[in-house]
């Protein structure tokens, strides 16, 4: 039984109604527990913005209850957060080995300490403050991706982590179907499960599938073979240097992400290369063509990835040559679609051979469809369930087949980030909200850009910036230099000579005006500039540029 009559919260931070920054807290009492802690990277209007973060204010403000971290695996949808998070929460985290190998280069890239780290395996059991956290091994694009059994006061969580049912993994270790059944048959009060793929009829295709039309392309390609995948793709990586080694050729990799990781699995024995197979991308020169394979980032189209700048013919050490066969083994993430399809397009022209999409098998996902997911509803077999992972049609669809398979519609709760959700055994309900949201970074700012400044941004980017400068005498009140007007983004002030000088009237007549009214008033007469003239250039240009007046005293 509970003690005090206290209830089982779960409070998702980050996650739900989005794909990214995965951040879910677990309290019972005055003790929490908090898994993954992810970012998301920017949308298209948010410029200028590098990553997007959680909104950790509840645990700060609760930091002496936080008693842990779980991982579930080490994409950075679910660990890229902690840099920012672990300097404001000094408290243990617990992950898998391979989940910690990539932490720990992130951290150190920002100066946080690794001294906080604990390395787990598949199947321990951890007892943190009053929860019991088992790690289950599951099957995912990464290695050492676990799901996690929860023991509270309450009764027992589990929480999927995002994975699929791979019958014939790459590494050869399944899914602990067992333990997840064990689980079920000692009754489980709640589980939360990845809802990535909930839309997806039938089952996901195995990874391996993907080493099957690697083979078909490489026997293929007569020329250099280029890779671009997702650096976290460790049995990806594993499958190009295995298909390299049977046509007998050498693999470099590239872009900092992907060097990064490859070291990391090389180092704890997640990849396996023969010696002399992996060599540097400065030696790739030494070889012919047919003996090479490049394993590189850019999969996305991001601008400043490997691949993307190959396919501007803006690349230091790879230059595309008609003749090399381009193999994007990854799937657009929702929003990059034209990023890489302006890439595909850009590679062709230089004379390569592209491979990608779906029908040509190089990619499969690493989550479960519903056929993956109805089997995980069966073997665990929860009172509660929350859908976890996705956005709101995904949570939604995963709500729906949860229903499907005979769980009452009281009992399956789609949540949002904040959401308080309070369980007891036999009860479940939304119990109120907490702060929830995303905290943009920028360069070393976490936080300081806003809504005001995107808003600005935005404002810049459609309709650019009108600067008015001009000086006045203070004891006079008259204008002794100006007003001159600096435009950027917003016309080309040579022709439009006319527009300018109009603009110019208008500021002088807004300042006769403010000055007749005996108004020193800085502030007001620069509202005053700024109204008059803006109208003034809405009329003529249907435009409107950000306005800046500067007044100077002497």
């Amino acid at each position: 039984m509970s003690k005090g009559g206290q209830k089982l919260q779960i409070i998702p931070l980050g996650g739900l109604g989005e794909i990214g920054k995965n951040m879910t807290v677990v309290r019972y009492g005055d003790e929490i527990l908090l898994i993954d802690a992810g970012l998301m990277f920017p949308e298209d209007d948010m410029l200028g913005i590098d990553l997007v973060i959680p909104d950790i204010t509840y645990l700060v403000e609760n930091r002496d209850k936080v008693k842990a971290i779980v991982l579930t695996h080490g994409h950075e949808d679910h660990i890229g957060a902690l840099p920012y998070v672990l300097k404001e929460l000094d408290v243990p985290v617990y992950g898998t080995k391979l989940t910690l190998g990539i932490l720990s280069g992130r951290l150190k890239e920002n100066n946080v300490s690794c001294g906080n780290l604990h390395t787990v395996a598949q199947g321990d059991i951890v007892n943190i403050g009053c929860f019991s956290v088992g790690f289950i091994r599951v099957n995912h694009s990464i290695p050492d991706a676990v799901g996690l059994s929860i023991k509270t006061p309450m009764g027992m969580i589990v929480h999927t982590g995002d994975f699929k049912l791979d019958y014939t993994p790459v590494d050869g270790k399944m899914t602990d179907f067992r333990r997840f059944s064990e689980l079920g048959n000692k009754g489980v009060l709640l589980m939360m499960a990845d809802s990535t793929n909930a839309e997806r009829e039938g089952h996901t295709p195995s990874e391996r599938t993907v080493g099957a039309a690697f083979d078909k392309a490489f026997h293929n390609a007569k020329g250099r073979i280029i890779v671009a995948t997702f650096s976290s793709n460790v049995h990806r990586i594993q499958q190009v240097i295995d298909t390299a080694v049977r046509y007998h050729r050498k693999v470099a990799v590239l872009g900092r992400s992907m060097v990064n990781v490859v070291n990391i699995s090389l180092d704890l024995g997640y990849i396996d290369a023969p010696e002399g197979t992996i060599v540097d991308i400065d030696e790739i020169n030494n070889y012919k063509s047919s003996q090479i394979v490049v394993c590189t980032t850019g999969s996305q189209g991001e601008p400043m990835s490997a691949l993307t700048r190959m396919a501007m013919s803006d690349h230091r050490k790879v230059t595309i040559v008609p003749g090399d066969t381009i193999i994007i083994s990854a799937n657009p993430i929702p929003g990059n679609e034209k990023l890489v399809s302006r890439t595909i397009d850009n590679l062709m022209k230089l004379g390569a051979n592209v491979i990608y999409g779906r029908a040509e098998g190089v990619h499969v996902s690493g989550h479960a469809s519903q056929e993956e997911l109805k089997l995980m509803h069966n073997l665990v077999r929860p009172k509660f369930f929350i859908p976890v992972h996705g956005e709101y049609r995904h949570l939604v669809c995963h709500a729906k087949l949860a229903m499907e398979l005979g769980m009452p519609k009281e009992n399956v709760f789609i949540s949002e980030n904040g959401q308080i959700l309070e369980f007891t055994h036999d009860k479940g309900m939304v119990a109120g909200h907490v702060t929830a949201g995303r905290v943009l970074v920028d360069g070393l700012g976490v936080g300081d850009v806003g809504n005001i400044v995107l808003r600005d941004r935005r404002q810049l980017s459609q309709d650019g910036i009108l600067i008015i400068v001009l000086t006045i005498d203070r004891a006079s009140g008259q204008v002794i230099a100006g007003p001159d007007i600096v435009s950027r983004g917003f016309v080309y002030v040579r022709e439009s000579e006319n527009l300018m000088e109009e603009a110019k009237e208008k500021v002088s007549q807004a300042l006769d005006r403010a000055m007749g009214g005996r108004m020193t008033d800085w502030a007001t007469i620069k509202s005053g500039i700024r109204d008059a003239l803006g109208r003034y250039l809405y009329d003529k240009t249907r435009r409107r540029p950000m306005i800046l007046p500067i007044i100077m005293e002497v």
